[in-house]
């Protein structure tokens, strides 16, 4: 639920910080104080298009800050959400989101905290709340999301059967368009055949190693410094071994050790590291001997290694930086040429894979079909009932089911099955059924929004309701249905509600009415909790408009008592 509304520089608004409480939360006052307003910035905040008129004129940006708490009903959803989005989860639940819309249009969007992008903003900000303004076509009014909410109204065991399904189609759909892409065009696939032939032998033909390049780099290097690697090793040698050399001072020293050490027993661990260190040194004078007597230049290995090198930098122009990852190359090619030259045999093997899963997939999407229609006529009978509440006893509401198209290979399998379904509604006898979103009298959209309401506020996965208006084109006993059916609404979800009807106003729990003064020839939107005394006034004045009266006032009272007992 929404906790509390922070929001700046916002349209006429320059700073209002609302708090809510959980149920029914009605805002009323006057026409332009800025109710709509107020919900304006809430959508905003759940990733609404922003735009640089929202910003209070003479401001550099706008600023709108929510604090919601989740409910278990939505928990693991969003806890999946943030986790894949990487952003920090409070343990209390708490989320916060914040927008900023500049004077030059951009935004800026955090969650937690975490600077995001306004499309993951939108995501998460749509899975807290729902907003459902009078005139405005709601996920409700769109066909392609009515399957959506029969899904969530099946519960969990439609939950259970769409993730195997899914499972199933991931692995058909991988499968066919590798096919696709195996068989789309005849000639290319001749033309790629050829050509990785060509590469092949070409790489065949060359006969690489692994590593050939680093080892004939490395050979060229000691070949073109041979000169100088033989003066290096010759004169360290010669610093080591001959009269009056290295090797003699340190044979000396030795032998002087070894003389103390007769006297001093103590001088024997010296002695002998000595000795050792002279037998190394010896033996490394004999391999310096060894490496510059076998140094010779050989121009031809040279001219054959730079030819060599040549050769492996043209295959890597091709096929890969170094000799590695061009054998490489030749391996994975080689299965290619493989798959392609015995392409019927592969193309039948698959063809085989695809009808079994294509068989599997048809158990999966008649088995959701099923709990569709078995969960189709448990919400056509509940949203019946709730239309009787509402004063619409004649009015028929339909879940239609048509197959997807059957003249595809594939049956018309979609990502949701093989079911397109739509809400379709008749609001008076002998009229055929109509889809909703082309019903026409705003005072039947609003009460059979409401009854759908009713019935999936409990399986859409928000936390919050806000109707703008939707009691719009109702009065008498309408309008007090209305009212019933939004307060019991408010049982299971926070709802918000900007109305003037005085009957939806005396179901609240919290009252909030927003007014504006000028000040500083600039107009202020306030935002005030009444009291119950300043209810029963505020309702006196939505009953009679300008004039209040002691009637108005005491019609006011009987609604309130009328409120409270129905509660």
């Amino acid at each position: 639920m929404l906790l509390e509304l922070t929001i700046k520089n916002f349209a006429i608004i320059e700073n209002v910080t609302i708090s809510f409480e959980d149920g029914l939360t009605v805002l009323t006052g006057e026409t332009g104080a800025g109710k709509s307003i107020i919900i304006d910035a809430i959508g905003q905040l759940i990733g609404g298009r922003g735009s640089a008129d929202f910003v209070r004129h003479q401001s550099k940006r706008a600023e709108i800050e929510g604090v919601f708490s989740t409910s278990n009903a939505v928990d693991k959803e969003l806890q999946h959400l943030f986790t894949e989005l990487d952003i920090p989860i409070d343990e209390d639940g708490t989320v916060l989101l914040r927008r900023e819309i500049t004077s030059q249009g951009k935004s800026i969007c955090r969650i937690n905290g975490k600077l995001t992008t306004l499309g993951i903003l939108r995501q998460i900000g749509q899975t807290l709340v729902d907003i459902h303004g009078q005139h405005e076509h709601q996920r409700l009014l769109q066909q392609d999301q009515h399957i959506q909410f029969l899904d969530r109204f099946a519960g969990k065991s439609m939950e259970k059967a769409k993730l195997e399904y899914h499972h199933v189609y991931k692995d058909y759909m991988q499968k066919k368009k590798q096919m696709k892409q195996f068989s789309e065009n005849e000639q290319e696939l001749a033309q790629r055949l050829d050509l990785l032939r060509y590469q092949y032998e070409e790489i065949s033909g060359a006969e690489l190693s692994p590593g050939e390049d680093t080892e004939l780099i490395e050979e060229k290097k000691i070949l073109e410094n041979s000169e100088q690697l033989y003066s290096s090793a010759r004169g360290a040698y010669d610093a080591l071994y001959g009269d009056g050399k290295g090797l003699e001072w340190v044979m000396t020293a030795m032998h002087q050790v070894e003389d103390a050490a007769k006297v001093d027993d103590n001088l024997q661990e010296l002695k002998e590291s000595v000795a050792n260190q002279y037998f190394l040194l010896e033996e490394a004078s004999f391999s310096l001997r060894d490496y510059f007597e076998q140094i010779s230049f050989d121009s031809e290995r040279l001219n054959e290694i730079e030819g060599r090198l040549s050769e492996v930098q043209q295959l890597k122009r091709k096929y890969g930086s170094t000799v590695d990852e061009i054998l490489e190359y030749a391996s994975r090619i080689e299965e290619e040429m493989d798959t392609l030259s015995n392409r019927e045999q592969r193309m039948e093997k698959w063809q085989e894979e695809l009808n079994a899963l294509h068989k599997d997939l048809m158990i999966e999407a008649n088995h959701l079909s099923d709990l569709r229609r078995n969960a189709a006529v448990k919400l056509e009978k509940q949203i019946s009932q709730q239309l009787k509440s509402l004063y619409m006893k004649d009015t028929v509401f339909n879940v239609v089911f048509e197959k997807q198209s059957t003249t595809q290979s594939d049956g018309g399998i979609t990502k949701e099955g093989i079911d397109r379904v739509s809400f379709q509604v008749a609001t008076n006898k002998g009229e055929p059924l109509k889809s909703l979103a082309k019903t026409a009298s705003g005072g039947e959209i609003s009460r059979l929004i409401l009854a759908l309401k009713s019935i999936l506020s409990k399986h859409e996965g928000v936390t919050s309701l806000i109707f703008d208006e939707v009691d719009t084109g109702v009065s008498g006993r309408v309008a007090q249905a209305i009212a019933e059916k939004i307060h019991g609404i408010s049982r299971s979800s926070q709802v918000l509600c900007i109305t003037h009807l005085p009957q939806v106003a005396a179901m609240a729990d919290t009252h909030l009415f927003i007014s504006k003064t000028a000040q500083k020839n600039r107009t202020v939107t306030h935002v005030n909790p009444l009291t119950e005394k300043e209810k029963t006034e505020e309702i006196s004045r939505m009953i009679s408009g300008v004039e209040i009266t002691d009637l108005t006032r005491q019609h006011a009272e009987e609604l309130i008592v009328q409120a409270s007992r129905m509660k």
